[in-house]
């Protein structure tokens, strides 16, 4: 096990976490912000990456893809609010549940008719072929890309949310929505620009994890579930907090992947590693969160004091 292999998979858990956070942050501020329990979130990013490779085929532009792919989710989202989440607003989170369930069918049979069963696949830019030096390690130039954007995404949500107006109102309306509204603020206005925020973060993972993995229907249900979690360990509402979860939870998750069978097999049979080393990795995420919520059920980094 080289220092060099350790380093590889520490890009890659970082390169895994930046996504999730671009998936969780629009989460928790639904979530979070709004009290709402969107399900429905997966399709956004789902979506996503099907109007990325739809406008790629028509353009051969990537830039013009990630365009078609966040202004599009940023269309659904506010039209989807408008027209169904907000009939759920301060009702049981039951309901959420069960009704954005719903639009995960919805949005998965729409995908199959549209687009039909079989995968698509968005092309890796030329300018991203290349790989890039990275203290002596040799790493694709698009998944570091991904961090970047990833980084860069961050930075700018807690500019957001912390330097500007829209971010105080937001912030303020979590609060004390009522006051918010007897101020002369669009309350209702103000939640469907939050939901189709975050719906534009979806898509934009959805573009951004495109070229490295196949696009079908159904295939924001897996990623959903881990960004729940994140947005478990990291604090409900906590757009810093989805943060470090995320980057927690990507190093973790890949990590375990990459190097708890082989270390299984220094203390058991190659067939006992070999057949309880990928259950354990798959689980280890989900055993840290329980540990989260054993000892800080708060999260480890709460909004309140990120």
């Amino acid at each position: 096990m080289s220092l060099t292999l350790i380093a590889t998979q520490l890009l890659n858990g970082l390169q895994f976490g930046v996504l999730l956070f671009l998936l969780a942050a629009g989460l928790t501020l639904v979530f979070g912000i709004m009290s709402f329990v969107n399900l429905a979130h997966g399709s956004l990013y789902m979506l996503g990456a099907y109007f990325a490779a739809t406008a790629y085929q028509h353009t051969e532009s990537f830039a013009l893809a990630l365009l078609a792919a966040v202004a599009g989710c940023v269309v659904v989202g506010f039209v989807l609010e408008r027209t169904a989440i907000s009939r759920l607003y301060g009702r049981d989170h039951l309901d959420h549940v069960l009704a954005t369930f719903g639009l995960v069918l919805f949005f998965n049979e729409l995908t199959r008719i549209v687009w039909g069963p079989q995968p698509y696949f968005l092309p890796l830019p030329a300018f991203f072929e290349n790989t890039v030096d990275l203290f002596g390690i040799s790493y694709p130039s698009y998944r570091f890309a991904i961090i970047v954007v990833g980084l860069a995404v961050a930075v700018g949500a807690w500019l957001l949310m912390q330097k500007t107006r829209l971010g105080m109102l937001v912030r303020a309306g979590a609060v004390n929505p009522k006051m918010v509204s007897a101020l002369g603020i669009d309350i209702k206005l103000l939640n469907a620009v939050v939901f189709a925020l975050g719906a534009a973060l979806a898509g934009l993972a959805g573009v951004m994890a495109g070229p490295i993995m196949s696009i079908q229907s159904g295939m924001g249900e897996p990623v959903l579930i881990t960004a729940l979690v994140v947005i478990v360990i990291g604090g409900i509402g906590s757009v810093s907090g989805a943060f470090y979860a995320a980057l927690i939870v990507g190093v973790a998750d890949t990590l375990g992947r990459a190097f708890l069978p082989a270390l299984l097999r220094e203390v058991a049979s190659r067939d006992i590693a070999n057949a309880a080393g990928p259950a354990l990795a798959s689980m280890l995420v989900y055993l840290l969160m329980a540990v989260v919520l054993a000892v800080r059920p708060q999260g480890l980094f709460p909004a309140g004091r990120t």
